[in-house]
């Protein structure tokens, strides 16, 4: 036993992220939706990969270590969007990771990478990349390999909390607000969405990432509200979107440092921290300026 937990320490929290995101891949491709062919998949992972070591090269003047995290990255990419053009989904990748190292400070990145990448899809290339959340299908088998090695991982790092204050509040303000809207919503519509195996991954693997989410508990929970929240209030003013989600994650990632009580004693970071959300909040006004789009998953 503690030989076994002495292996576990040693087994990194992304590796272990990594490994659990191939094995949904997998089962995504054999038993759901996912239409990228594996030789796309492993070039967006070679391309990650290289991306990633490079900028740690560029940053540090060596590689000393190596980078589970660029293929997370491009896992999640891989999972939750759809573009006609590898080339796209390429391009994302790279900028979601070049992002990391280039927005920093106090060795500190502002936005998951997986997220970045999809919502500068949106802006870029609206009318071609697509947020979908049916490439993972509906499959309650399926969903439940999910949660439990989301569990496993959150339990781990620490970030069990967001997952389940965001579900309590995404449902109590779905109900809430955009039920007011929109007499047509019922509780089932909305619980429904919970077993959409990719909504299941957004909200254990995206919404969690331990870089870009507060470290105290009530921090975290605080977080996972104000997510739901802004979500939520998109789907009451401009009808259900899945971008949404992604784009309620990305308004409030920047503001996480000032959770810190560091953060207000440097006045460079909190400006920093000021200037990317109210960048954010362009990015989102433009993108929600779009009209709607439809997308069918069929196998």
């Amino acid at each position: 036993m503690t030989r076994f937990r002495s292996f576990c320490k040693r087994f990194h929290p992304q590796l272990q992220q990594l490994l659990n995101l191939l094995l949904i891949l997998l089962l995504g491709k054999y038993a759901a939706h996912l239409y990228l062919p594996w030789s796309h998949i492993l070039f967006l992972f070679f391309i990650a990969a290289v991306t990633e070591h490079l900028l740690i090269y560029w940053r540090r003047g060596r590689v000393e270590y190596l980078s589970y995290s660029a293929l997370n990255t491009a896992a999640g990419v891989m999972l939750m969007m759809v573009a006609p053009r590898l080339w796209i989904l390429a391009f994302l990748i790279v900028a979601g990771l070049a992002q990391k190292h280039l927005l920093v400070r106090k060795g500190r990145h502002f936005y998951n990478p997986s997220n970045f990448a999809l919502i500068l899809g949106l802006l870029l290339f609206y009318r071609q990349a697509h947020i979908v959340l049916g490439q993972l299908g509906h499959e309650r088998w399926l969903g439940a390999a999910v949660l439990l090695l989301g569990a496993l991982i959150l339990l781990r790092v620490g970030r069990w909390i967001i997952p389940l204050c965001f579900s309590l509040a995404y449902l109590f303000f779905q109900l809430r607000w955009v039920g007011a809207s929109d007499p047509t919503l019922i509780p089932e519509t909305v619980i429904y969405r919970f077993f959409s195996v990719s909504f299941i991954v957004f909200i254990l693997f995206m919404l969690t990432d331990p870089r870009t989410t507060p470290e105290k508990g009530w921090q975290q929970a605080l977080f996972a509200v104000g997510v739901a929240a802004v979500a939520s209030w998109l789907d009451a003013w401009h009808g259900f979107r899945v971008q949404h989600l992604f784009m309620a994650l990305f308004l409030l990632s920047p503001l996480v440092p000032l959770f810190s009580a560091q953060a207000w004693r440097d006045r460079t970071l909190l400006v920093f921290s000021i200037g990317l959300f109210l960048l954010s909040l362009g990015a989102i006004i433009q993108i929600e300026s779009q009209p709607p789009y439809f997308f069918e998953m069929d196998r």
